[in-house]
């Protein structure tokens, strides 16, 4: 079976840390390889592990991260591969910069209470921060800025992440990034 071409795109998917970004960029990739289109998956932890040995999560390390992500997601797009960016990426800033150099480019937001997060916690990061062992974690010490007007938005506590995966190709499909 031979699927048409379309240009490249970026979805990046933010929320608070253990809302569901994962399970959902997981069940979406299953969705966009069932397509035929070429993409890969920029995972923030991944990354930070290929930056830096010892991530510090400060405001200048993340700026520098995620300025270098988005750069990344830009070049692939530029080169047709499309790009998932799975990363919580606290700022709005850190998300525009991929949204004013990315053209074809869609933000998902995984709205989940910060309660609900810390009782997931599948990565022990709330657990450290309430233990004094993590200083910078985005909803409790660091702050973290939803987006203002996403193209996307799964409530992670009432949709399940299949149903969501939908409705992102569905809006892929609509805005003509995916063939229908």
């Amino acid at each position: 079976m031979k699927h048409e071409v379309h240009p490249a795109f970026a979805i990046w998917i933010t929320g608070l840390p253990a809302s569901g970004k994962s399970t959902v960029t997981s069940a979406l990739s299953e969705r966009i390889r069932e397509t035929g289109v070429d993409f890969t998956v920029l995972e923030s932890d991944r990354m930070r592990k290929e930056f830096s040995d010892t991530p510090q999560y400060d405001e200048r390390e993340r700026e520098l991260f995620y300025r270098s992500l988005a750069f990344i997601g830009r070049v692939l797009v530029e080169h047709g591969i499309s790009v998932i960016f799975d990363a919580t990426a606290n700022r709005r800033s850190y998300r525009n910069q991929a949204r004013e150099h990315i053209s074809r480019f869609m933000e998902v937001f995984v709205d989940c209470p910060l309660e609900i997060c810390a009782r997931r916690d599948p990565k022990g990061i709330y657990r450290m921060a309430r233990e004094g062992r993590a200083s910078n974690v985005p909803g409790l010490q660091a702050s973290y800025e939803p987006p203002e007007h996403p193209d996307v938005v799964i409530q992670a506590e009432h949709e399940e992440p299949q149903a969501g995966a939908r409705r992102i190709m569905d809006m892929l499909k609509a805005r003509g990034f995916l063939a229908s």
